[in-house]
C-alpha cells in the first residue's frame, strides 16, 4: 500500500474524501504576481526600481531586467507549482516596441499584447493592476487624493486606462480580469483635514469606475499605513470597505499585511462574504508590519484557507499573492511561496469542516476543540506529494536542486 493509500484510508475514517479535495484543488487558480521576478522594477521608467510608495530590500543576483528574462524566470517558477496559474500584471510592466514609449495615463492594450500571448501559449489567465507608485507624479506621496488637480487628473486617467487595458486582456483571453486599484496616499505626520483627501479619492474613484466593464472584476486595496505614511493612510479600510458597499460591482481587496499586526484577515472573509459576492485576496507574510515576505505554510494561511472552504467560497474569493523579497533567489521566492498557498488550501480542504460546525452549533466545545488538534496531525504530506505527482512537478525536496541549476545556468549570467 502507497503513503497516498494509506493516508487516503486515514482522512476516510475522519469522513474526508482525499480524491474530492485534490479535484477541488486542480480546480482553484492562484493568481501569481509577476512582480517578485524584478523587485518590482517594472519596464516603463528608466532605470526602473520601486519607490514612491514601496519598497523591496535585498539585492540577491540574477533578478529579471526586461521582458525576456521574466517570461523565462515566470515559466522556470510556473514549471514546478501545481495547478491552474494566473499572471498578476501591474501597469509598469508595459512592453513597448522599440523606440516607442508612452506614459502611464496614456498607454494601451497593445502594449500588453506580449503578455496576452504569453498567457495564451501557456494556458495562464491574467490579473491587472494600476501602477500608482514608482513614478514622478506621485507627489508629496499623493495621487488620487493630492489636492492638486493636475496630479489628480494625470492618476486619474492613468487607472481609467488600466480598467480599458483589463477589459480588452478579458475579452482576448475570454475571460474575467481582476483590476485592483491601490494607491500609497497619506501623510507622515497628524494630518490637519482626514475628510477633505478622502473626498477627493472619492470623487477621483468615482470617475475611474463611471464606465462599467463586463469583463473587469474592480477592487480597491486598503492599507493600515506605510513607511513616510505613518500617521494617517487615505485609503482606509473603513474607506473602501464602505465604497465597495456602496458601488455595486466595486470589491475592497483584503491583503494579509495591510492591518494592524493584532487583526487577521482570516477573521475578515467570512464578515465580507455575508455581504459580497467576491473577496478578492492578496496573500502575503507580514513580518511586524507589511513587509511582504514570502508565504510559508504557517497558522494564519491555513486559517485564511479554512475559512475559504468552510464557507463553501472557492469560487468566490479570489487568491492572489503579494510578496517581493529581493534577499533571497526570485524563482525559489515564487515556487516556495505559491505552494505554501497551494499547501494550505489542502490542508483546509481536508479538514472534516461539516462535523465541526454541527459540533459548534451543538455546544459541543470540547470535542470541536479535540477533533481539531486530531486533524492537525492527519498526514498532509502524503496527499500533497500525490498532487505533485499527479500534475507532474516535483516534490516537496526535490525543486529546489532545479532551482540551484538555473541560478548557475542562468541567473549567475546576468552581472
Amino acid at each position: 500500500m502507497t503513503n497516498y493509500e494509506q493516508a487516503k484510508e486515514r482522512y476516510a475514517a475522519f469522513g474526508i474524501d482525499t480524491e474530492a479535495a485534490l479535484e477541488q484543488l486542480r480546480q482553484k487558480p492562484i493568481s501569481i504576481h509577476c512582480w517578485q521576478g524584478d523587485d518590482v522594477a517594472g519596464f516603463d521608467q528608466v532605470d526602473g526600481k520601486a519607490g514612491d510608495g514601496i519598497q523591496t530590500t535585498g539585492n540577491y543576483p540574477g533578478k529579471a531586467r526586461n521582458f525576456e528574462e521574466l517570461k523565462a524566470d515566470f515559466l522556470k517558477a510556473a514549471s514546478m507549482i501545481p495547478g491552474k496559474k494566473r499572471i498578476n500584471l501591474h501597469a509598469s510592466y508595459a512592453v513597448f516596441p522599440e523606440g516607442e514609449w508612452a506614459d502611464r495615463d496614456k498607454i494601451e492594450y497593445r502594449h500588453f499584447a506580449p503578455w496576452v500571448e504569453f498567457a495564451k501559449e501557456n494556458g495562464f489567465g491574467i490579473d491587472f493592476n494600476p501602477t500608482c507608485f514608482s513614478h514622478p507624479m506621485v507627489k508629496d506621496g499623493l495621487t488620487l487624493s493630492h489636492p492638486d488637480e493636475a496630479v489628480r487628473r494625470f492618476w486619474i486617467d492613468h487607472c481609467k486606462a488600466t480598467r480599458r487595458i483589463a477589459q480588452q486582456i478579458g475579452e482576448a483571453l475570454g475571460d474575467q480580469v481582476l483590476n485592483n486599484v491601490w494607491v500609497p496616499d497619506g501623510f507622515k505626520d497628524i494630518p490637519a483635514d482626514r475628510m477633505g483627501p478622502r473626498m477627493r479619492l472619492k470623487a477621483s474613484l468615482d470617475e475611474v469606475f463611471a464606465e462599467k466593464y463586463p469583463n473587469v472584476i474592480d477592487c480597491v486595496e486598503s492599507k493600515v499605513f506605510g513607511i513616510g505614511l505613518e500617521s494617517m493612510t487615505v485609503g482606509s479600510n473603513e474607506f473602501y470597505t464602505a465604497y465597495a458597499a456602496t458601488h455595486p460591482g466595486v470589491y475592497n481587496l483584503l491583503d494579509a499585511g495591510h492591518y494592524h499586526p493584532t487583526e487577521y484577515i482570516s477573521d475578515k472573509i467570512p464578515a465580507m462574504l455575508c455581504f459580497f459576492d467576491k473577496v478578492p485576496l492578496h496573500v502575503t507574510r507580514p513580518v511586524r508590519w507589511d513587509s511582504d515576505h514570502v508565504v510559508l505554510f504557517d497558522d494564519e494561511i491555513k486559517e485564511i484557507m479554512k475559512e475559504v472552504v468552510r464557507n463553501d467560497a472557492l469560487d468566490k474569493v479570489l487568491i492572489g499573492l503579494d510578496f517581493f523579497d529581493a534577499s533571497i533567489n526570485r524563482i525559489a521566492a515564487w515556487v516556495l511561496g505559491t505552494r505554501s498557498a497551494q499547501k494550505a488550501l489542502l490542508f483546509a480542504l481536508l479538514q472534516p469542516n461539516d462535523a465541526l460546525k454541527t459540533m459548534q452549533d451543538e455546544m459541543r466545545f470540547t470535542e470541536k476543540l479535540v477533533r481539531m488538534e486530531e486533524a492537525r496531525t492527519l498526514p498532509l504530506d502524503a496527499v500533497w506529494s500525490e498532487y505533485c505527482r499527479r500534475q507532474n512537478v516535483p516534490e516537496d525536496g526535490a525543486w529546489f536542486g532545479l532551482v540551484q541549476q538555473y541560478e548557475a545556468d542562468v541567473l549567475s549570467k546576468r552581472g
